[in-house]
Formats: structure tokens, sequence, C-alpha cells
């Protein structure tokens, strides 16, 4: 008989607070309610919680901070063009020597120069060149020689640069013949640099 008897308070304490189906419903419903509204706010926050406007900083910010201005000179240094390809007009008066010679090689050959190079009208300096030729000096030019960088390549074609090396020369002594455009195509195996090749000259 005693073994029959109810204990409330013991059954009481093994109970849990959901008492019915209603309130495990409710349980159910936010516990799964509650992450997604934290997971909503700090997605809102890191968006757009810590970004000026684009009003107050004059310029729209990315989501990283990096300006769009930033971000555009960025993308085109990734993208530009490694070489290019530049197309002359192939019946363009040439350029004078003396216009070549001012614009790219007045600074080393000018006055004053640097030391190493022979400056314009110093015919002691020029004579030994002089007594070179004419092509081992345009050679020099368009390919380089000693401290001097080639010159071939830049503004100027190969032929305009020897009109300057004509013009430097003929300033320090001697008398080669001033270049000028081929009658013809050059022919098979013929370069640009062979069709600037004018007669030798001699020195004064």
């Amino acid at each position: 008989m005693s073994d029959e008897v109810q204990h409330p308070a013991t059954e009481e304490a093994h109970t849990g607070p959901i008492k019915n189906p209603k309130q495990l419903l409710l349980a159910v419903f936010f516990s799964f309610l509650a992450p997604i509204l934290i997971i909503a706010g700090l997605v809102s926050y890191v968006v757009s919680g810590n970004r000026p406007s684009g009003s107050e900083q004059g310029e729209g910010l990315s989501l990283y901070g990096v300006s769009k201005d930033v971000r555009d000179r960025e993308i085109g240094e990734r993208l530009k063009k490694v070489g290019s390809i530049e197309i002359r007009d192939a019946n363009r008066q040439l350029a004078t020597g003396e216009a070549v010679f001012k614009a790219q090689c007045v600074t080393c050959h000018g006055s004053p120069g640097i030391p190493a190079a022979p400056h314009f009208s110093d015919a002691a300096a020029w004579g030994p060149r002089i007594g070179q030729g004419y092509a081992t000096l345009l050679e020099h030019a368009l390919k380089g020689w000693n401290a001097m960088p080639p010159q071939g390549g830049g503004d100027f074609d190969d032929l305009e640069i020897g009109r300057a090396v004509v013009y430097m020369a003929n300033a320090g002594g001697a008398t080669f013949p001033v270049p000028d455009k081929p009658a013809g195509a050059p022919t098979d195996g013929a370069t640009t640099a062979d069709a600037a090749k004018p007669a030798e000259g001699t020195a004064k």
C-alpha cells in the first residue's frame, strides 16, 4: 500500500518548463527565429553600418573601403597593353639632321653635353670618329656604343638618325652627303639602316 502512494513534489521536480504542446511549438519557433534575426542584423551592420555615405566622402566606397576611382585605376593598370604598334606615314617629309640633333642628340653632343661624347663643331673630337666612316658612325648611333644608348626605334626612323649623324660629323669636319629616301623599295635583305647609308665622304 505504501508503495502506491504518489509523491507530487517529486513528479513536479522532474518536469521541465515546457508543460504542453503549445509551449513546445513556441520554443521551437523562437529557437529558429532568434539566430536568423541575429545574423540579419550582423550582415546589415557590416554592409552599411561602418561605411561612409557617398555624399560625405564625395565618392562611393566599395565594401572594402576602396574608392571606385582607385579600383578603376588598378584595373586599368592590370589590363593595360604590353606593347603598341605605331603606324607612321611613309610619305611624310623626313626631319632634317639639325631637327633630329636638337630633339634627340643635343643633350649629350651639344654644349656643355657630357664629357665622353664628341661635342658639336669640335673637330678634334670628331676627327678620329670621322675616319671610321659614316657606316660605322651610323651603326654606333642606331645600336649604341660604349655609354651611348641605342637611338634607333625612337621618335625618328633610321634614315633621320643618319641625317643627324651627318649633320654632327659635317660640323666636325666631314663631307658626308645627306642621306635621302631611296628611289625604290629596298632590295631583298636590305634594311632601313642600309637605305640610310649615303656614299662615303672624306674628311675636310
